[in-house]
């Protein structure tokens, strides 16, 4: 098998599951089945403050949420979610919504029929909807609901919100072995698996079809969550949603959602993935979405937009010219593909290189699709051109910016323009 083909080698090695539809007004999202992996994010607005919130999915959905999960925690939520579906319907925004339950899941969505069919998927954790014998019946109401109106549930196990009967007879049943006791952290985590697979086999039994259901097991912790969904995935064929639970702040939680998530696909786990990183200052919740979107185009997974490979930089190029045009032309690439991405189907899978030194800039340059490589340290700017490997022009002065754009510009169109319809 060759690893020419990123794209190719992920979905030959992808684990196989159901396929889940989740749908609104035509708009229809598929999880799991082989379907491309689907980006979700969740609002941060009061869900009861139905203007806000609507549009706070419309940015999601236009920076490339495919699913958008709102809390609905109080009938004043609930009442909520007409609105917002309707506000969003008015404006063409047919996101699929996820309706995010804790607690009182089983009321709300007893108490509110037009909010459980206007929401396209609920999300239930089966460590609160109850306890004691209240748990079963809390969990059957809303399952019976999810059939009654034909919506996928997810099954949302979280190590902050565990089953907690369920960890007290493990830890029982742990504490009485003889030999080879796990300790604490390890018991924790086998049992969030089996509380998952416990409760989507129940869903099964009481009417909910296995293409109704996906599962998540969320913890903190990337060594944590990769055991986790190494054993979810050997254990049933349910798609898998990805995410640790609470990623962190700024570049802690960045680099630790890229560790784990990175990992578990490059082995073809998962079928649905969510970033979820703390806002700092005013910060777009639309953030997470855009990493999520990279982590993706990283792997080769999917592609988005044209990919601007640059240098670091060290000393041999103390100009900051080659930084200042890695960045302009980044900008042009991002601001022209919401022209491209409709004439030139293919431009998202486009490399463009911008180095700066005489080292590995050509070498760069000539592998990408487009590349420039300046000189570094310091001199007047004299650039050499490569297209498609080959070397067509050196620019010169004040218009190296100017020259280049136009040179992407028609080897875009060039390009992939002869599959536009």
């Amino acid at each position: 098998m060759s690893m020419t083909d990123p794209k190719e080698y992920y979905y030959l090695n992808r684990r196989k599951t159901n396929a889940v539809e989740v749908s609104w007004n035509d708009n229809n999202v598929t999880i799991g089945g082989g379907y491309p992996i689907v980006i979700q994010s969740m609002t941060n607005t009061g869900t009861t403050n139905y203007i806000d919130t609507s549009l706070q999915i419309k940015e999601l959905f236009l920076s490339g949420a495919e699913l958008v999960r709102i809390t609905v925690n109080s009938s004043e939520a609930a009442r909520s979610v007409i609105d917002i579906r309707n506000q969003l319907d008015k404006n063409g925004i047919y996101v699929p919504l996820v309706g995010d339950f804790h607690y009182n899941g089983h009321k709300l969505l007893s108490d509110f029929p037009d909010c459980a069919q206007a929401l396209s998927k609920y999300r239930i954790n089966p460590g609160n909807v109850g306890s004691g014998h209240y748990k079963d019946n809390n969990f059957n109401n809303i399952i019976e609901i999810a059939c009654r109106y034909d919506k996928p549930v997810r099954i949302g196990v979280n190590w902050g919100s565990i089953d907690k009967d369920l960890l007290s007879l493990k830890l029982n049943e742990n504490n009485h072995l003889k030999e080879n006791q796990l300790d604490y952290k390890s018991v924790m985590l086998d049992t969030l698996i089996e509380s998952a697979l416990n409760s989507a086999s129940h869903a099964e039994e009481l009417g909910l079809g296995s293409n109704k259901i996906v599962i998540s097991c969320k913890v903190s912790q990337v060594r944590e969550l990769i055991y986790v969904y190494n054993a979810l995935s050997d254990a049933c064929n349910y798609p898998l949603h990805l995410g640790l639970t609470e990623a962190g702040l700024g570049d802690k939680g960045i680099v630790s959602s890229t560790s784990a998530l990175s990992i578990l696909l490059n082995q073809g786990i998962g079928d649905t993935i969510r970033v979820s990183i703390t806002p700092e200052g005013n910060n777009s919740r639309s953030r997470e979405v855009l990493i999520a979107k990279e982590i993706l185009q990283s792997l080769g997974i999917r592609f988005y937009s044209p990919s601007v490979i640059s240098c670091p930089g060290c000393g041999r190029t103390n100009s900051d010219f080659f930084q200042k045009l890695a960045s302009d032309i980044d900008i042009f690439i991002k601001d022209n593909m919401l022209i491209w991405k409709d004439l030139y189907p293919g431009v998202e899978k486009m490399n463009v290189a911008v180095m700066g030194c005489v080292v590995n800039g050509p070498g760069e340059s000539k592998n990408a699709d487009i590349g420039i490589s300046l000189p570094g340290n310091g001199e007047l700017p004299i650039a050499p051109v490569f297209v498609d490997g080959e070397r067509v022009t050196t620019l010169k002065g004040d218009s190296i910016l100017s020259e280049f754009k136009t040179i992407i510009s028609n080897y875009v169109a060039a390009r992939y323009g002869r599959f536009s319809l």
